[in-house]
């Protein structure tokens, strides 16, 4: 039903504007996937639960007040996902992270760049400075 629909997309959105949200979002989605096999049809089911996730992260919630506050408060959790330790869950973060930085850079260039793509690359650009 549409009621449920909506307080679940509302439950998710406040979620993910708190700290750590983003991370147990994907968790949470992507618990019990790509448990190590090489099976072709478990990859692919990972690789669609990977970019439905990316899409729902690079979706600004109705409730936010702002596209901007959004990508302040999501942008730098995505790019936390880029540093997790354990190889098989990184895998999936890695994968969730950067398809959601390519469709948030498709769908907003500017503020991909301010605050995904600068903090991506200042490191980069710190040692290519000296």
């Amino acid at each position: 039903p549409a009621w449920l629909r909506r307080l679940c997309g509302q439950l998710l959105s406040e979620r993910l504007m708190r700290p750590n949200g983003v991370q147990a979002v994907v968790r949470g989605v992507m618990e019990g996937t790509g448990a190590g096999g090489a099976d072709a049809e478990a990859a692919a089911v990972d690789w669609r639960k990977c970019d439905a996730v990316a899409k729902v992260l690079a979706s600004c919630p109705q409730q936010c007040l702002s596209l901007e506050d959004y990508y302040k408060l999501v942008c730098p959790q995505i790019l936390d996902l880029l540093h997790i330790q354990d190889k098989l869950t990184a895998r999936q973060f890695q994968r969730v992270a950067t398809t959601t930085l390519l469709t948030m850079a498709k769908a907003h260039p500017q503020l991909a760049e301010k605050h995904l793509l600068q903090p991506l690359l200042a490191p980069l650009l710190r040692c290519s400075e000296t």
